[in-house]
């Protein structure tokens, strides 16, 4: 299939911003060959088509989260084995920051288990934020549903990024989660973008959806104002306790899709391989990275669950002759 014939196939012009979710799945439905191919195009014209951003994850907040989130061992209702955690202090935090810089990472993300902050969580935010950054570190933090005048506040202490997923397609959303609604995700995202915050925001795959609701989360995404500067594509790691334990495993075939058709509908965003890259096998890895990956969460840990250790990581990026940013 040449570009031009994609391009009609899919009902799309260079300079057109909407997706429809129909026009998403048309991208997902291609034969892998091709949508590879196409997704390696537009990778190519937008990045270096062989440098991973190395991101690290911490948990700074752990459990007790009121929420409902069907695939969230951190929640307070469900029997998991994640044990609560208070808020950690400001050392602790510039230590594990440190050694992240010195294993190879650009970035440095810190997310608490919050339904979102009180303002005495801000102002302690705040001061780890500008913290980090003085490491001369990228920083972001996914922190819960932010209320007026907090992303200002995150923004003052120097906060590059805030992650606030969408999680799945709105139709169904409240099939995952019931105790917040698609429209307060929506508001939060906004007020990270009216402080100037870019915005890192994606999904996750692997919970029992259609390729259809797939479709509609990437379209969602991509007609976002502007799409994000970061797109975390994460695939469900299941925890026994938690509601989606025991989900029937999506095909990985499937995930790779996912990752291309983020790719081409956001072609200058970062899009990040997250969470569940501990149970991909290095093929896999490999195809997404071909799909327009170009970002990973790097070290032995993802909030609670596990993460392919640092030094696995920097061996298969070697064996691919990429190289971190």
């Amino acid at each position: 299939m040449t570009d031009i014939n994609f391009k009609k196939s899919v009902n799309i012009s260079e300079k057109e911003a909407c997706w429809s979710v129909a026009q998403v799945q048309l991208l997902l439905d291609l034969p892998f060959n091709d949508l590879m191919y196409q997704a390696q195009l537009v990778h190519r014209q937008h990045h270096d088509a062989n440098a991973v951003q190395l991101s690290t994850l911490i948990s700074v907040k752990t459990g007790g989260c009121p929420e409902d989130c069907s695939y969230c061992p951190q929640a307070a209702r469900y029997h998991t084995e994640v044990e609560n955690q208070d808020l950690l202090s400001l050392d602790e935090v510039v230590l594990a920051a440190k050694n992240a810089k010195s294993q190879g990472a650009s970035r440095f993300c810190m997310g608490a288990a919050w339904r979102g902050p009180k303002q005495r969580d801000i102002v302690k935010m705040a001061e780890i934020v500008s913290a980090v950054k003085a490491l001369g570190l990228e920083t972001c933090a996914t922190l819960g549903m932010l209320k007026p005048g907090q992303a200002a506040q995150l923004s003052d202490a120097g906060l590059d990024y805030y992650n606030h997923n969408l999680d799945t397609a709105p139709e169904i959303y409240d099939e995952i989660i019931t105790t917040r609604d698609y429209q307060d995700r929506l508001n939060t995202l906004q007020e990270v973008r009216d402080a100037g915050i870019n915005v890192c925001c994606g999904g996750i795959v692997g919970m029992g959806e259609t390729r259809q609701s797939r479709a509609g989360l990437i379209a969602q995404l991509a007609n976002l104002t502007p799409y994000p500067e970061s797109v975390p594509i994460n695939h469900l790691v299941q925890v026994e306790g938690t509601p989606l334990y025991g989900t029937a495993i999506l095909d990985p075939f499937e995930f790779v899709r996912t990752i291309a058709a983020a790719r081409i509908t956001m072609p200058n965003a970062i899009v990040r391989l997250s969470a569940g890259r501990q149970e991909m096998s290095e093929a896999i890895q490999a195809l997404c990275f071909l799909a327009g990956a170009n970002s990973i969460f790097y070290g032995d840990k993802l909030l609670t669950t596990g993460n392919p250790e640092a030094n696995s990581d920097q061996a298969l990026l070697k064996k691919l002759g990429l190289r971190s940013l």
